[in-house]
C-alpha cells in the first residue's frame, strides 16, 4: 500500500527534478527542436511564395540581380543553323538577343533586341561575335 501511495505521489516528477505538469517546461530539447521546426516551416513558406511569384511573373522581376546574357545561347544557335545550312533558321527564326551592353551598342532603351541571326551578324552587333554565313544568302 505505501508504495502504491509514493508511485501516486511521484506520478507528475520528473527524473531531471522537474514537474510534468507545470506550465514551463523544464527540458529545453523539446522547446528546441518546436523552434527549429517553426523556423523550417517560416523558410519552406517563403520559397515556397519566391518559386510561385517567379514562375507567375517571371523571374527577371523577381530576382532581377540575376544575369541574363543569353549572347553564348545564340551565337550557338546562329552557327548551328549555319552549319546545318538551314537557311529558315539563319534567315528568318526571330531570335532574342539579351545583354548588359545592349543599349550602348544598339542604340536600344532595352537589355535585349528582336532579330534574326543575319540581323545580329552585321553591325551594331558584331561585338557579339555572330559570323555571318557564307553558305547561306538571305
Amino acid at each position: 500500500m505505501q508504495k502504491m501511495v509514493e508511485d501516486t505521489f511521484n506520478m507528475g516528477v520528473k527524473k531531471g527534478g522537474g514537474v510534468g505538469f507545470g506550465l514551463l517546461p523544464k527540458h529545453k530539447k523539446a522547446q528546441e527542436m518546436s523552434t527549429t521546426t517553426i523556423i523550417l516551416i517560416i523558410l519552406g513558406v517563403i520559397i515556397l511564395v519566391v518559386l510561385a511569384l517567379g514562375f507567375k511573373i517571371g523571374w527577371g522581376k523577381v530576382l532581377p540581380f540575376l544575369p541574363s546574357n543569353n549572347v553564348q545561347n545564340v551565337v550557338t544557335a546562329c552557327g548551328s543553323a549555319c552549319a546545318t545550312e538551314s537557311q529558315y533558321d539563319f534567315c528568318t527564326a526571330p531570335r532574342t538577343l539579351k545583354a548588359d551592353d545592349l543599349k550602348a551598342k544598339a542604340g536600344v532603351d532595352a537589355k535585349e533586341a528582336t532579330g534574326t541571326c543575319s540581323d545580329f551578324s552585321k553591325a551594331p552587333y558584331t561585338a557579339y561575335k555572330i559570323e555571318t554565313c557564307s553558305t547561306i544568302s538571305c
